[in-house]
C-alpha cells in the first residue's frame, strides 16, 4: 500500500507539473516580425522554463503558476521549429514568422468562403498557400470574468481542404498582402454574426456608458444567464414542437409528388406572403422536364426565404436551412428527377413577420447544359397557424461578454493590427456609436500595450442594403456610416467605404473580394508606409458657399476625381435654410465639386450618398476608389 500511495503522489506531480501552452501558441502559428514575441505558458510553482527558437535560447521561471518569455525580433521566414521545455518539453513544428492581423466584427467578416463559393469558384479550386494561416476563435462569451485562453482552435494553412472553412474577407485581405510582400500572413478571426460593438469592450472601456455597465451587472450573479437562457430555449423548442404537431402538412402528406393541391391558393414567387402568417406554410409548384434531363443530378437554387425552410422534390427531401440569411443551395441526387411532370414542395416555417421567398435572387434547378426557372405561379396552403414567436435573447451579444472570452484571451500575442466589420447591429443608435467605436479602438490598443503607430486599425463603412428611395431621405444607416467615418479621427485608422458593393436585398453581400483589396489597400498605405498608394477614395473635408452653389473640398483625391459609369454626377443633394433637400446638380473643377439647384436659390447644405442604398452615387477617385457618403450640416436627424 505505501508503494501505491508513492506512485500517486509522483503521479500527481508529474501531471501537475506539465507545461501548458495556450491554443494560440501552437503548430502552424504565425509569429509577427519586427518586434519582440510573447511566448507563454503555465506550469508548477519555480519550474525553469527553456525556449528554444531559431538557434537561440530563452530562459525563465513559473511565477503563480505562470510564465512568459519575449523572443526577440524572430527572423522572417519559415517553416520553424519552437521546444519548450519545464519538467516536460513540448516541440511545436511548421511556425512562421511574418505579420498577424486580427480579423474582427460581425457576420461579415465572420462569413465564410464556403457562402460566397459560387462568386469565386477559381479561387476555391487554387487555393493553396502554406504561408497564409488561420486560427479561428471559438464563438464564446463569458459575462462574470476574462478568460485567459480558449476552450479550442488550431492554425490551419490555406489549401483545397480547408479554403472553405476560411472566413472570406480576411482570406482575401491576406492572399492581397502576400502577393504584394511575399511575407507569411497569419490571421486570428474572433467574429461573431449579430454582434454589437458593446459586446467587444472590456468593463473598463464602458465606464462611461451606465446603461452598458448597468446590464451586465444584471446578469453577472452565478446561474442568472443559465436559467434565462434556458427558459428562453424551453419557449423556442415548445413553439417548434406545437408547430410541427399541429402541422397539418406533416399529418396529410402534402410533400408527396402526387397529392392533390388544386384546391390550395395561388402564389407568385418570389415575394412575402401578403399577410403575416406565422407558424407553418407549405408551398408546391409543378415542372415539366425532357427525358434527357431524367435521372439526372442538379443543384437547386432556392434563393433567400423567410424563415426556415425544408425543401422537397418528387417526396424526397433534398435540404432545409434553419434561418432566413443564408443562401438556398440544394444538391439533388441522382434519380430523384424524372421525365415529364416533377414536383417541388417548400416547408416553410415563418416565426414572425411575413414570410416568404426573397425577391431579385434565384429560383432555379441548375443542370450544366440548362437552367430551369421556378419564379412564377405556385401553390400555397396554411398547414398551422399561430402567434409570432418573439425573438430569441442572446445574451452573447451583451456587453463585454465577447471581449471577455475572445479578445482578452489573444493580448499577449503580438499582432500587426487589426480589420474590423461591424456597425449593423448598432445601426439604431448611430450618435452613440460614434463614441462606443473610438473608445473601443483605443481601449484595444491600450490593452496591447501597443500605441497607435504601433497598432493600425482598419474598418469597413456599412455597405449599400436595402430599397433606394426615390427623393432623399435620412436613415440611421447614413449616420452609422457617419459615425464609422467619425473614428477616422482616431489616430492611424483606414476605412475601406462599400456603398458600392453591397445587395439591396442583402445584408450579406457576396462581393468579399473588393472589400478586402481596399482593406489591404488602406493597409499598404497605412500599416506598410506606402506613401505611392492612396488609402481610399475621396473624403470630404470642407465646403464655402459661393453665390447658388456650394463647393466641395476633399482629402485622398489621388490623382484626381472622376465620374463613374454615368456621364454626370449623381447621389448629390441640397437644401436652403428649410432644411428640405432635393436631387442637386453637380460638377468637378479639379479637385472639387460644385453642387447646385435651381430649386434652392440660398443653398446652405449638401449631403452626398446620404441613404441606407445610395446605389446611383458615383464620385470616385481615378484609383476607382468610391468617395464616402457625407454631409455638411449638423442637423439632427427627423423621427
Amino acid at each position: 500500500m505505501r508503494f501505491f500511495y508513492i506512485f500517486i503522489f509522483l503521479f500527481a506531480n508529474t501531471l501537475f507539473a506539465q507545461v501548458r501552452l495556450p491554443k494560440l501558441v501552437s503548430d502552424g502559428m504565425v509569429l509577427q516580425r519586427n518586434s519582440n514575441v510573447r511566448i507563454w505558458g503555465w506550469a508548477s510553482e519555480g519550474e525553469d522554463i527553456e525556449v528554444s527558437f531559431q538557434q537561440r535560447n530563452y530562459n525563465t521561471s513559473t511565477k503563480n503558476g505562470k510564465w512568459e518569455i519575449l523572443l526577440e525580433n524572430p527572423n522572417i521566414g519559415g517553416p520553424y521549429t519552437m521546444l519548450i521545455s519545464g519538467k516536460n518539453s513540448i516541440q511545436l513544428d511548421s511556425i512562421y514568422v511574418g505579420d498577424v492581423w486580427l480579423c474582427s466584427g460581425q457576420s461579415n467578416m465572420e462569413l465564410p468562403m464556403s457562402r460566397v463559393a459560387p462568386k469565386y469558384p477559381e479561387e476555391i479550386k487554387s487555393a493553396d498557400n502554406a504561408e497564409i494561416r488561420y486560427f479561428q476563435v471559438p464563438k464564446e462569451y463569458n459575462l462574470t470574468k476574462k478568460l485567459d485562453d480558449f476552450s479550442g482552435g488550431n492554425w490551419i494553412s490555406v489549401n483545397q481542404n480547408t479554403i472553405e472553412g476560411f472566413a472570406a474577407i480576411p482570406y482575401f485581405f491576406a492572399k492581397n498582402l502576400y502577393e504584394e510582400y511575399q511575407i507569411p500572413i497569419g490571421l486570428i478571426d474572433a467574429s461573431l454574426g449579430g454582434s454589437p460593438v458593446e459586446a467587444w469592450m472590456s468593463e473598463k472601456a464602458l465606464k462611461n456608458f451606465p446603461e452598458a455597465i448597468a446590464e451586465v451587472e444584471k446578469l453577472k450573479p452565478e446561474g442568472v444567464i443559465d436559467s434565462l437562457e434556458q427558459l428562453d430555449q424551453n419557449r423556442i423548442r415548445n413553439w417548434y414542437t406545437t408547430v410541427t404537431a399541429e402541422d397539418a402538412g406533416l399529418k396529410s402528406g402534402w410533400k408527396t409528388a402526387n397529392f392533390d393541391d388544386s384546391d390550395w391558393e395561388e402564389f407568385e414567387l418570389p415575394g412575402l406572403l401578403k399577410q403575416p402568417i406565422n407558424g407553418v406554410v407549405w408551398f408546391r409548384k409543378k415542372f415539366d422536364l425532357k427525358s434527357e434531363f431524367s435521372g439526372k443530378p442538379a443543384e437547386l437554387l432556392m434563393g433567400r426565404i423567410v424563415d426556415a425552410d425544408s425543401v422537397f422534390v418528387n417526396g424526397t427531401f433534398v435540404g432545409n436551412t434553419t434561418y432566413q440569411y443564408p443562401p438556398r443551395r440544394y444538391q439533388i441526387p441522382e434519380n430523384i428527377l424524372r421525365e415529364g411532370e416533377n414536383t417541388i414542395t417548400v416547408k416553410l416555417i415563418s416565426e414572425r413577420g411575413r414570410g416568404g421567398f426573397v425577391t431579385d435572387k434565384p429560383y432555379e434547378f441548375n443542370f450544366p447544359e440548362k437552367r430551369i426557372d421556378l419564379k412564377g405561379a405556385w401553390k400555397y396552403k396554411v398547414g398551422k397557424a399561430t402567434e409570432a414567436l418573439q425573438p430569441q435573447t442572446f445574451y452573447r451579444w451583451k456587453p463585454t461578454g465577447l471581449y471577455n472570452a475572445m479578445i482578452h484571451p489573444l493580448l499577449k500575442y503580438s499582432i500587426k493590427g487589426a480589420i474590423w466589420y461591424q456597425g449593423e447591429s448598432n445601426t439604431s443608435e448611430p450618435e452613440k456609436y460614434s463614441e462606443l467605436f473610438p473608445k473601443m479602438i483605443e481601449s484595444w490598443r491600450e490593452n496591447w500595450h501597443q500605441e497607435a503607430s504601433n497598432f493600425p486599425f482598419l474598418f469597413v463603412q456599412l455597405a449599400n442594403f436595402m430599397e433606394s428611395r426615390e427623393n432623399p431621405t435620412d436613415t440611421n444607416w447614413a449616420r452609422l456610416r457617419e459615425a464609422q467615418k467619425a473614428a477616422l479621427n482616431v489616430p492611424k485608422t483606414g476605412m475601406a467605404v462599400t456603398i458600392d458593393v453591397g445587395e439591396w436585398n442583402d445584408i450579406h453581400p457576396l462581393d468579399k473580394k473588393t472589400v478586402s483589396d481596399r482593406l489591404a489597400t488602406a493597409a499598404k498605405h497605412l500599416a506598410y508606409g506606402d506613401a505611392s498608394v492612396v488609402p481610399s477614395g475621396p473624403i470630404y473635408t470642407s465646403s464655402e458657399i459661393k453665390n447658388d452653389s456650394i463647393i466641395l473640398h476633399f482629402d485622398a483625391v489621388g490623382s484626381g476625381l472622376k465620374i463613374k459609369n454615368n456621364q454626370e454626377l449623381k447621389g448629390f443633394a441640397i437644401a436652403g435654410n428649410d432644411k428640405q433637400f432635393v436631387w442637386a446638380k453637380a460638377k468637378i473643377e479639379g479637385d472639387k465639386v460644385i453642387v447646385y439647384s435651381p430649386q434652392v436659390k440660398h443653398p446652405v447644405a449638401v449631403r452626398y450618398a446620404w441613404a441606407d442604398n445610395p446605389e446611383n452615387a458615383n464620385l470616385y477617385n481615378k484609383e476607382d476608389l468610391p468617395a464616402s457618403p457625407f454631409r455638411t450640416d449638423q442637423w439632427k436627424q427627423n423621427r
